[in-house]
C-alpha cells in the first residue's frame, strides 16, 4: 500500500453539447470526489468542443462556484479523442482520471480506480459490460469491432475497453512527449504503451437526458482509424486476395483455351465476360479504398498540423482568457513535443 502523501488528481472530462446533463454530472462527480481521502488534491478540467448550446455558459457558472474547475474550449470541434489529448497536455497532476460527461461513466467508480493505482498500477482501464439499456445492434457491432481488432491488431485490447481510465504521470508524459499522432485511437495506444495495467468492469448508466453524439458514420470512421492505426492486416489481405484472384483467373483462362482447342465447348458469350470484369473492377476499387485509408493517415502526419487549438481558457478562480496579440503556445496542441516536457517519475512513495 502506498504511503499517504499529498497527491494531485486531475479529472479530465470531454464535453460536447451536454447542456441538459452537465450540471447533474458535475454534482455527481463532486459527490464522488468529496469522499476521497484528504491527501488527494483534486482539479477538474472540462475540455469543451464548441457548440451552439449553453454548455460552456453553464460550465462557466459551475467554475465560478467551484474553485477546482478549469475549462478549456477548443477553437472548433476537434473531436472526443483530441479533447482527451488536450486535457492530458494541460494536466500537471500526479494521476489523471478521464471520463465522459454524459453520465454514462459512473463517477462513483473513481475511488476504485485510485485503489488500484495505490496498489501499483500505472494504468487502470475500465471495461464496459453492456446491459439491457444498450440496444442489440450496438452490442453486436461493438463485439464485432473488438473481436476483429484482437485478431488483426498489434496490441491486446480488451473487449469493452472504454475511454474511462486512470493513468499515472509517467504514462501521461509518454503521451505528451512521445505519442503525437494526428489520428489517435487512445484505447489502443493506452494498451500499446504497456506498464502495469488493472481492469475494472462497469455497467454504463442509462442515459436519462440528451443523446449520443456518435452517429453511425462517426463510429465507422472511429473503428477504421483504430484498425488501420494498429494493423497491416488489411493491406496484406489485399495482397493475398489479389494473388488468389490472379491465380484463379489464369487457371480459368487456361481451362477455357483447352476446352475450346479440344472442341468440348464453344467460347462463352458476353454475359460471363461482363460479370467477371464487373467483379474484378469492384475488387480493385475495394483494394484502392483500403490503400486510401492508409494513405490518408500518412497524409495527416505529413501535413504536421497542430493536433488541436484552444480558443479560450477559464482558469481556476478566473474568467475566460484569450490573448490575441501574443498567442500562448500552451494553447496549441503541437504534434512536436513541447521543449519543457520531460519524462519524470511518479511522485508516489513506495
Amino acid at each position: 500500500m502506498q504511503d499517504r502523501v499529498m497527491t494531485i488528481l486531475d479529472v479530465i472530462c470531454p464535453v460536447y453539447r451536454e447542456e441538459e446533463v452537465i450540471a447533474s454530472f458535475h454534482a455527481r462527480l463532486t459527490k464522488a470526489l468529496d469522499i476521497l481521502p484528504d491527501n488527494y488534491i483534486v482539479h477538474i478540467t472540462y475540455v469543451v468542443d464548441p457548440s451552439p448550446d449553453r454548455t460552456e455558459d453553464i460550465l462557466a457558472s459551475i467554475g465560478q462556484a467551484d474553485r477546482r474547475v478549469e475549462i478549456l474550449t477548443m477553437s472548433r470541434r476537434f473531436g472526443h479523442q483530441m479533447a482527451l489529448v488536450a486535457g492530458i497536455d494541460h494536466s500537471e497532476g500526479d494521476i489523471i482520471v478521464m471520463l465522459d460527461s454524459d453520465l454514462q461513466h459512473p463517477p462513483e467508480l473513481i475511488p476504485e480506480l485510485l485503489r488500484h493505482w495505490e496498489e501499483g498500477s500505472e494504468i487502470v482501464q475500465t471495461i464496459r459490460t453492456d446491459g439491457a439499456e444498450t440496444n442489440w445492434l450496438k452490442r453486436s457491432t461493438s463485439r464485432w469491432f473488438y473481436s476483429t481488432f484482437m485478431k488483426v491488431g498489434a496490441v491486446n485490447l480488451q473487449s469493452g475497453a472504454a475511454d474511462y481510465r486512470l493513468i499515472s504521470r509517467r504514462v501521461a508524459q509518454v503521451f505528451r512527449k512521445e505519442i503525437r499522432e494526428h489520428n489517435q485511437f487512445l484505447r489502443g495506444l493506452v494498451s500499446w504503451v504497456g506498464y502495469r495495467v488493472s481492469f475494472v468492469p462497469f455497467t454504463p448508466l442509462k442515459r436519462v437526458q440528451g443523446r449520443s453524439k456518435y452517429r453511425p458514420a462517426t463510429l465507422l470512421n472511429f473503428a477504421l482509424n483504430g484498425i488501420c492505426s494498429f494493423s497491416k492486416v488489411p493491406l496484406r489481405f489485399c495482397i493475398g486476395a489479389g494473388f488468389i484472384l490472379a491465380t484463379l483467373s489464369l487457371v480459368g483462362g487456361l481451362v477455357q483455351v483447352l476446352m475450346y482447342a479440344t472442341g468440348s465447348v464453344d467460347v462463352p458469350g458476353w454475359t460471363s465476360l461482363i460479370a467477371m470484369v464487373s467483379f474484378a473492377s469492384g475488387v480493385q476499387l475495394f483494394f484502392l479504398g483500403v490503400l486510401g485509408e492508409y494513405v490518408s493517415l500518412i497524409f495527416d502526419e505529413v501535413k504536421d498540423r497542430p493536433l488541436y487549438l484552444l480558443d479560450r481558457r477559464h482558469r481556476r478562480n478566473a474568467g475566460a482568457q484569450r490573448d490575441d496579440a501574443d498567442y500562448d503556445l500552451a494553447m496549441i496542441g503541437s504534434s512536436v513535443p513541447r521543449a519543457d516536457m520531460t519524462l519524470s517519475r511518479d511522485t508516489r512513495s513506495t
